[in-house]
């Protein structure tokens, strides 16, 4: 007896996407989507989130834009009074927004620091804040519901210049057990990815000279992940059966070391 698998798995299914104007959002709103979801896009740039909209509805699925900074607590907690009235609340948070902004930490970048503290903790904080009241509220009325958070390799493993935003990412991971203690008895799965290097514009955003050079070193050594390895992680940890939450996927490239 063979089990016929859904190529819509997620029909019924609301997901919140924030960080959806580029790269890894991007790719796991439009992959999310295929598998069935409502996705709810969340970035500051509404061109780009108007773009990708039009794409997924075009491939026939469907899609709400709002443009959010997640760092605006209350603008967010808008998005989602918004997403519960419109469309019934979220039960998948996809909560991958952040920046990358490696320095020497002599260099004393404050700025950058504050920047990448703002967007990779502050910013996920509010989207935990704001949508965790609608995924508990989703899972027990249909009986699951999916936190993921986007951290990264670099919350487990020593770079160089990246000391900053590598202790950003080790809060995610860390937070994300946490939370997975408190809110899988109520049948929340909570999950943090940590990938290795994706080909996102988060390389684009590094001005530090070292950092650079060593990025461009790795694209000639190694093939780097795409935004779109990711997402069918994203999608593969939300379409499992409810009893199985997988806490912690680490996704690397074949010849990234470490």
């Amino acid at each position: 007896m063979t089990t016929q698998i859904s190529a819509r798995p997620l029909t019924g299914r609301v997901a919140v996407v924030t960080g959806a104007s580029s790269g890894i959002g991007e790719a796991a709103a439009e992959h999310l989507a295929e598998l069935g979801a409502r996705v709810v896009v969340l970035a500051r740039r509404a061109e780009r989130l108007d773009g990708l909209v039009a794409r997924i509805e075009k491939n026939g699925g469907r899609a709400l834009a709002l443009a959010v900074d997640v760092t605006d607590a209350a603008a967010v907690q808008a998005a989602a009074d918004r997403v519960a009235a419109e469309l019934g609340g979220a039960d998948l948070l996809f909560n991958n927004a952040g920046v990358m902004l490696p320095a020497p930490i002599e260099e004393l970048a404050t700025a950058q620091w504050q920047r990448q503290i703002d967007l990779n903790v502050t910013g996920l904080m509010n989207a935990i804040a704001a949508f965790t009241p609608q995924l508990v509220k989703a899972a027990a009325e249909r009986g699951v519901a999916d936190l993921i958070n986007t951290s990264s390799i670099a919350a487990q493993n020593i770079f160089p210049n990246f000391a900053v935003y590598s202790g950003t990412k080790a809060y995610v991971t860390h937070l994300s057990r946490h939370l997975r203690v408190e809110l899988g008895a109520k049948k929340v799965r909570v999950s943090a990815i940590e990938p290795g290097i994706v080909a996102t514009e988060l390389q684009s955003h590094v001005t530090d000279e070292g950092a650079r050079a060593w990025l461009e070193g790795a694209r000639e050594t190694m093939e780097w992940l795409t935004p779109q390895d990711v997402a069918q992680t994203v999608g593969f940890l939300a379409s499992l059966p409810p009893r199985v939450n997988l806490q912690q996927v680490t996704i690397m490239p074949t010849g990234q070391p470490s």
